[in-house]
């Protein structure tokens, strides 16, 4: 299903208001309860846009979801890095994908997924372990987690675990 009134297309230095807002609004409705205080008393939606203001300025490839000209949701591929002692696996990965609660189940994180990683290409992303809705996304998307995990201690305290295909 894809969302009827939906764009996709890649950011510029101008959308950092608008996605750094996506990116700290989507923390707040997915981490809340899983992320420590001390993570929430450096969050903040001020910060977000000033980090993408930042990371656009310097020419970072992000891809925006735009419903009805509202960015709803974002996505950035990347080289895959090392995380917590674990190496990775895949050259590319899934760094971020978050799109805005109201807009879960229209199609758009599918439709952002397809862009930035078509289907079946070789990938690797790391998902928070509280949050099983996205991992079910990813196993439909034909990611397994392959037992990596991250203790969280460099994220708020969200663990997480390593997802591949």
């Amino acid at each position: 299903m894809t969302h009827p009134g939906m764009l996709l297309r890649r950011a510029v230095p101008a959308d950092a208001e608008r996605a750094g807002t996506v990116h700290f609004t989507s923390w707040v409705e997915t981490f809340t309860g899983l992320a420590s205080p001390e993570f929430w008393a450096r969050a903040s939606q001020e910060r977000s846009v000033a980090i993408w203001r930042r990371l656009l300025d310097d020419g970072l490839d992000a891809t925006l979801a735009e419903v009805d000209g509202e960015v709803v949701g974002l996505a950035i591929v990347g080289e895959a890095t090392a995380r917590h002692g674990h190496e990775p696996v895949r050259e590319r990965e899934l760094s971020n994908l978050y799109v805005l609660a109201a807009h879960h189940g229209t199609g758009v994180g599918q439709a952002l997924l397809d862009a930035v990683l078509p289907p079946a290409e070789p990938a690797q992303l790391w998902a928070a372990r509280g949050n099983p809705r996205a991992v079910r996304f990813y196993e439909r998307n034909g990611f397994a987690a392959d037992g990596a995990t991250d203790d969280g201690s460099s994220f708020g305290g969200i663990e997480a675990v390593r997802l591949v295909r």
